[in-house]
Order: structure tokens, then C-alpha cells, then sequence
């Protein structure tokens, strides 16, 4: 899919509407402008500035060094590259602590040309999205394998396959969109799990490592072009630059597999 200059940015209510036609979602990190603009060219629909920019880009080994200047930063490269899609940018961890603080950091990702911001889980957080979205200022919330919750958790683990934490990524689901939030990404979860948070979402869900039934699916930028950053890959990584034949052909690679369903398959996805 071509993306001509002159064609509008979508906008975050048009994201819902998406999804109500069956349309599925593409969303891939990117931290500057060159691969935005293959990624808008390719027709990606969400470009998330995310502080996985700590790992792959400045070699740190989790994402908590990151600071609200980096993502800043990165955010006005990629507004530079992109045009039509969501530009989301990602909260740094105690960043989104108070909600004036997430609001303070939130202004500057919004000056710097994002559109949406994203925030890691619920609980005191859903204060926050509430008062960032009374001040107009859209919110992606983020549940399941949540990255800056890495030291409570004891790494990267898959969440929610006990009963009883399945059901509380349910409810947090629902509490985050009740809050405001318009977006949700489910990283990290069992699929029937994300399936059935999806179902009764009133929000579009994007996956990654959550299966195929999300209404759309997000990998790190360096990871679907096969790049190594030093660090383990997930089992939802797949290499589309393998079978892409070169960056932008990687790129729709990603976004068709991801339309047509055929990405994440089972040997991607947790059970």
C-alpha cells in the first residue's frame, strides 16, 4: 500500500471507527524520521514512540533509563517522517506517576507532534487517564506484560495465565476505557485471554504476543527488520525482513500479514 504526501493524517476517532468496519490495525515503533517515512508509506496506521528506545537504541538493558527529554526528542523526528499516522508517544517510567506530572510530560509530547499518548497499567493510573483526557489529550493505555513493571515482576514473563489474574486484566481492561482511554495494546497475555478482553472491549485492542484476535498488532521496529539489539527475542518476534527482501518491503510485509491474519500464528502466540 502507497501513501500519497497529500493524504490527510487519520485521526485517533477514526481508529474506532476502523475497527468497527473489521479493519485491522498496524502499529510499529520507530524513533526517527527516515523509517518514519517508510513506515507511512507503507501504510502503517499507528507509529508508537516507545521507550523501548532505551533498549534498542541506547543499549540500556530494560527501558527504565529512559527520560521524558529522549522520547521528546524522537517524537518531533518521527513527526518529521510521518504524516498520516497516529503518533503515539510512551510515557518513561515515573513519568505518568501523578497526574500532573503526566500531564506536564504529556503537553511537551503533544507540542513535540504526538498525537495519543501511552501509559503502563491501571489502579492509580486510571486517575491519570482521566485527567488527561479532560484536558483533551488522548490516552493508549498498556496492561498484561507491562515492560517498566519489570523489577516487581523479576523480568519479562508472560501474565494473566492464572485464574486469578486473568480476571484481573479483564477488569483492568474495562476500568482503563471506562477511565478514557481510547487505545489499548495487550502485550504479554495468553490468546484466548486477549481474545476475550478484546470481545468485551469497547475499545480497539492492539497485540503483541497476544495472539490474533486483537484488532490489530504492534512489534518493535528493530525486531520485525531482524535487527540484533543484543537482547533475547520474544517468541511473538518474527523476522519480516527475511522474507520482505529489504526494509520497505519488511514493512508491508508485517502490515499484509497482519491484515490478512496471518501473523501472529500459533508459534507466535502464548497459550
Amino acid at each position: 500500500m502507497s501513501v500519497h504526501p497529500e493524504q490527510k493524517s487519520l485521526s485517533v476517532p477514526q481508529l474506532a471507527q476502523m475497527r468497527a468496519e473489521g479493519r485491522k490495525l498496524v502499529m510499529s515503533t520507530c524513533y526517527d524520521a527516515s523509517f518514519a517515512r517508510v513506515l507511512d508509506a507503507a501504510g502503517i496506521e499507528l507509529i508508537l514512540i516507545g521507550d523501548s528506545l532505551g533498549m534498542v537504541v541506547q543499549g540500556h538493558d530494560s527501558t527504565l533509563p529512559v527520560q521524558v527529554a529522549d522520547v521528546v526528542y524522537h517524537t518531533a523526528a518521527v513527526a518529521r517522517g510521518a504524516r498520516r499516522a497516529v503518533k503515539i508517544a510512551d510515557f518513561p517510567f515515573g513519568s505518568d506517576a501523578t497526574p500532573e506530572q503526566a500531564h506536564a510530560a504529556a503537553v511537551r509530547f503533544i507540542q513535540a507532534g504526538a498525537a495519543m499518548v501511552k501509559l503502563e497499567g491501571a489502579g492509580h493510573k486510571l486517575e491519570v487517564i482521566r485527567f488527561l483526557v479532560e484536558r483533551e489529550i488522548p490516552v493508549c493505555a498498556h496492561l498484561g506484560l507491562t515492560p517498566q513493571s519489570v523489577l516487581r515482576m523479576g523480568g519479562f514473563k508472560v501474565q494473566g495465565r492464572e485464574q486469578s489474574a486473568a480476571e484481573l486484566l479483564r477488569a483492568d481492561a474495562l476500568a482503563v476505557a471506562e477511565a478514557g482511554a481510547a487505545l489499548l495494546v495487550l502485550e504479554g497475555v495468553p490468546a484466548t485471554l486477549a481474545a476475550s478482553i478484546t470481545a468485551a472491549s469497547p475499545i480497539p485492542t492492539i497485540g503483541i504476543g497476544a495472539g490474533a484476535e486483537c484488532d490489530g498488532q504492534v512489534l518493535v521496529l528493530h525486531d520485525l527488520l531482524g535487527i540484533d539489539t543484543g537482547h533475547r527475542k520474544p517468541k511473538f518476534v518474527k523476522d519480516f525482513l527475511a522474507e520482505g527482501g529489504s526494509i520497505a518491503g519488511a514493512v508491508r510485509a508485517f502490515a499484509e500479514a497482519v491484515r490478512d491474519g496471518s501473523f501472529p500464528d500459533a508459534s507466535h502466540s502464548y497459550s
